[in-house]
């Protein structure tokens, strides 16, 4: 069978192993705090609202699908791209740097790598400090955008426009939407920033 969005969603939401039902859950909690925020806040009730909620779900799922291959200790997949960043990168100073440091330091930053895909992902998902994930989630785009500029095969507005959405997010955070960080805002105002 030939894939398709379709097939591709429904195999990764059927997986066998443990991401999957971490997974549901994410969604469930996800739809929990949605279901919250709407029956506390009226001004959330909103087409908009509902919308930035979906697109963040999506978002997020993006991330944590794409945290799946890299789970320690397998970091071969990771290791290939990061030579690809040597051998391609817009600047090369950073293939240089990538070489130098971190595929001799796999160790260390495979899970790093790992951690902060997970991180965003989850974040997005929450709707919990949005605004510090899309800051963490534009450096990590921004990174494979000019590292993998001119890699074979490789589209740059692909990771082009994964830095539009991290930018816009980082302007208006989605989690003040139907998210986690609506309830957070407005109890701890320090924590403005990161949602």
């Amino acid at each position: 069978m030939r894939p398709n969005p379709l097939s591709d969603l429904l195999t990764f939401l059927s997986a066998p192993g443990w991401t999957t039902p971490v997974f549901w859950l994410l969604l469930a909690a996800s739809a929990v705090v949605a279901v919250a925020v709407w029956s506390r806040c009226p001004a959330q009730r909103t087409g908009r609202d509902l919308g930035i909620w979906l697109i963040r779900i999506v978002f997020g799922g993006m991330w944590w699908q794409q945290s799946l291959w890299k789970i320690p200790p397998n970091y071969d997949g990771l290791v290939y791209w990061m030579k690809q960043m040597i051998d391609h990168a817009a600047i090369p100073l950073q293939g240089q740097l990538v070489g130098a440091i971190m595929v001799p330091n796999i160790a260390v930053f495979g899970p790093l790598v790992y951690c902060a895909e997970v991180a965003i992902g989850v974040s997005f998902i929450l709707g919990v400090f949005t605004r510090g994930a899309a800051l963490l989630g534009l450096a990590m785009a921004g990174n494979l955008w000019l590292g993998l500029y001119s890699a074979p095969g490789e589209w740059p507005w692909t990771y082009g426009f994964i830095v539009i959405l991290q930018l816009l997010f980082l302007i208006h955070p989605p989690g003040r939407s139907l998210g986690a960080d609506v309830a957070l805002r407005r109890r701890y105002r320090l924590l403005t920033f990161l949602g």
